[in-house]
């Protein structure tokens, strides 16, 4: 039985794959999830597995929501089982964009926005949610006192306390829009890792890619908002403001909590962006 599969996992596998052989271990120690590349007489899958992550319930719900086409650009899920924390995908075959020359091409970056535009799917409109991310952020600035000098969490909190928690339209997010979760095969680009998906405003998925890729390179933010057609308006700024505050602190908090200081560190840089001003260029 693999390292990091229950009895009760490896069973379910062995009922919907029949014999199968790992082909390789990309297993998330930090997120203490197993992930297999294995292989059957039914074809090649990615299992991922694990018995207390959130996120292995997060991706089957998206599933359950259903891929938007084209076919071979996102996972198709075969099995699942909530309950068990497990979940069998087909194989995307293809190279992680990160780290290789198509993560510097504007071509990925359009590309890579006319997908998220297929992702985003309109669920509803809540007027909660807002409400709900000011208050968790306001918590992650409590636990951030000693990770942060006092000045910056005070001009945070100002920051925060300025902004109006209106309703917003919710769609169905990736959570962790990224190179690292962008696959190349030929020059096309397809997209995997759904361990962070919800419904939540589409502005969302820009905050990562705003605080990395984007920066000091227009022409990778201008690739990717033509291909998604879309821009933060004016209505939309709060709500912008308020997902760069939660996802700064967010990985202030939990990278220091985990241990891996610079992943904190990156969140240090991202609250410093904020309070200077973001530098994204959202016209499509």
């Amino acid at each position: 039985m693999p390292q990091g599969i229950t009895e009760e996992q490896h069973s379910l596998l062995s009922q919907w794959l029949g014999p199968y052989s790992i082909l390789k271990d990309h297993s998330w120690p930090l997120q203490d999830t197993t992930v297999l590349h294995v292989s059957s007489a039914d074809g090649s899958f990615i299992v991922k597995a694990s018995t207390t992550s959130h996120h292995i319930r997060r991706e089957i719900a998206a599933h359950s929501l259903g891929m938007p086409g084209p076919k071979g650009s996102f996972p198709t899920l075969r099995h699942a089982s909530a309950d068990a924390g497990i979940l069998v995908t087909e194989f995307l075959p293809g190279a992680p964009v990160e780290g290789t020359p198509a993560e510097d091409d504007p071509g990925t970056y359009h590309q890579a926005g006319v997908l998220l535009a297929r992702l985003h799917r309109p669920v509803t409109v809540s007027t909660e949610y807002a409400k709900k991310l000011s208050y968790t952020t306001t918590l992650l600035m409590k636990k951030g006192r000693g990770l942060l000098d006092a000045g910056t969490l005070e001009h945070l909190g100002k920051r925060l306390a300025a902004l109006s928690p209106r309703p917003v339209q919710l769609v169905t997010t990736h959570g962790d829009y990224q190179p690292r979760n962008w696959l190349q095969e030929n020059s096309r680009i397809k997209v995997i890792d759904f361990g962070r998906a919800d419904t939540r405003p589409w502005v969302h998925d820009l905050v990562r890619l705003s605080h990395q890729q984007f920066l000091g390179r227009p022409a990778l933010a201008d690739a990717f908002m033509a291909g998604l057609k879309n821009r933060i308006e004016e209505s939309e700024s709060d709500i912008w403001q308020l997902e760069n505050l939660n996802q700064a602190m967010g990985t202030v908090v939990w990278g220091h909590g985990i241990g891996d200081y610079a992943f904190s560190q990156a969140g240090v840089e991202m609250v410093q962006r904020i309070l200077a001003g973001l530098p994204v260029d959202t016209t499509p």
